[in-house]
């Protein structure tokens, strides 16, 4: 059998290498034509919550139209940016796939309104946040395999997906918990995600923004990097529509943050050289960086969208509107478990059971957590009709 090969390319020594995973935590047969990250991101395209993310809030709410960002087309532009990014640095490509296409798969419908709300609900039973529901969703929550709960993905992937954690529930992840305790880094290709998340998320923001039309070109005029290459398009493109110019400029600035990353990282490991992923995990700061102007860059376009286009009337309106549909179906769901499917009204009453108020408050988070925009609008439709 021949032996699959990382991305059909030679990895740096500093790179995550299949070969060398921390492995799952049930212990599989290899894979006999993919590597152990290739299975991972696989096992994630396979995946119920993965196919529930094209019908989930990235800003706009799905009935606002289709030309706007799912976190499904998110996750997808997360993983593309970020396997250049690998490519350039000699970094795992599969893994950073693997990651990307992974990280929101615990978002709530409605995007952060929802996530906010949920958090709201369950404060007095240690609270919601969609990076740790993302590792729940992999680890626990996915049904699919005989042997096993969740997807059963590598330490490495797993260790990608926990972007931040507290240290009171590093405590309770065990393995992937552990680098916060310790103030370890994770592996570059775990680094690079949580950037190429960012880049994503900023910059089609921005685009969708436009599209709407709640923010315009003159307020993005403002920021001086977004003025830039807009004047560079403008220069070479003249008669360009205010929809094209505003997309030409978000993709120069795309190319342009991506080309940093991939130069101020490969300086930073350079001057690091470290000999292997155990030696990245080992340092007190990330290697994957952005340099200074373009640090600041990205925080002034994050300042922007959190002023211009979240806290804008018409998205503020959206917001209220979910957080309270969020609330509504967890006050009506945690008062009747029998109104959710079976499974997860067998789970919630073995709990309260128990009297362990904490577990059946968190069935009934998962269900919501794992609604679409759709579904849980039509849910609260439907009870509604029922009382």
């Amino acid at each position: 059998m021949i032996a699959p090969l990382e991305s059909g390319r030679e990895l740096a020594p500093y790179a995550a290498h299949s070969s060398t995973s921390r492995g799952r935590r049930h212990v599989e047969e290899p894979p006999a034509y993919r590597t152990e990250f290739q299975r991972d991101r696989d096992r994630v395209i396979h995946s119920t919550a993965f196919r529930r993310l094209v019908y989930k809030t990235q800003v706009f709410v799905n009935y606002e139209g289709d030309l706007y960002r799912t976190r499904l087309t998110h996750s997808l532009e997360v993983a593309q940016i970020a396997r250049t990014v690998a490519r350039a640095l000699s970094l795992n490509e599969d893994l950073v796939e693997a990651i990307s296409l992974a990280h929101d798969l615990g978002h709530t419908p409605f995007g952060h309104a929802g996530q906010d709300a949920l958090d709201a609900c369950m404060r007095e039973f240690g609270g919601f946040e969609h990076n740790l529901q993302s590792l729940r969703v992999v680890d626990e929550l996915e049904e699919r395999y005989a042997s096993f709960r969740g997807l059963n993905l590598t330490f490495e992937t797993r260790e990608g997906i926990l972007k931040h954690c507290s240290l009171k529930k590093a405590r309770e992840l065990g393995d992937v918990g552990k680098r916060f305790l310790e103030r370890h880094q994770p592996s570059l290709e775990a680094q690079l995600a949580n950037l190429a998340d960012e880049i994503a998320y900023n910059n089609h923001d921005v685009d969708d923004g436009l599209r709407s039309g709640l923010i315009t070109l003159e307020q993005l005029e403002q920021l001086p990097f977004f003025a830039e290459h807009m004047r560079w398009v403008e220069k070479r493109h003249s008669a360009l529509k205010p929809q094209r110019l505003g997309s030409e400029t978000v993709r120069r600035m795309i190319s342009h943050l991506v080309s940093g990353l991939i130069d101020s990282s490969a300086d930073a490991i350079a001057a690091a050289a470290p000999r292997d992923i155990e030696a990245v995990r080992s340092l007190g700061q990330p290697l994957i960086r952005f340099p200074p102007a373009l640090q600041d860059a990205q925080h002034a376009l994050k300042k922007f969208l959190r002023a211009e286009l979240y806290a804008h009337p018409h998205v503020h309106l959206m917001t209220e509107q979910a957080q309270e549909t969020v609330r509504w179906l967890f006050e009506m769901l945690s008062a009747d478990y029998a109104l959710m499917p079976e499974e997860h009204a067998e789970r919630a009453h073995a709990a309260a059971r128990r009297g362990d108020e904490a577990a059946a408050a968190r069935v009934v988070a998962d269900y919501i957590a794992g609604m679409t925009d759709r579904f849980a609008l039509q849910t609260r439709d439907a009870l509604r009709a029922r009382l």
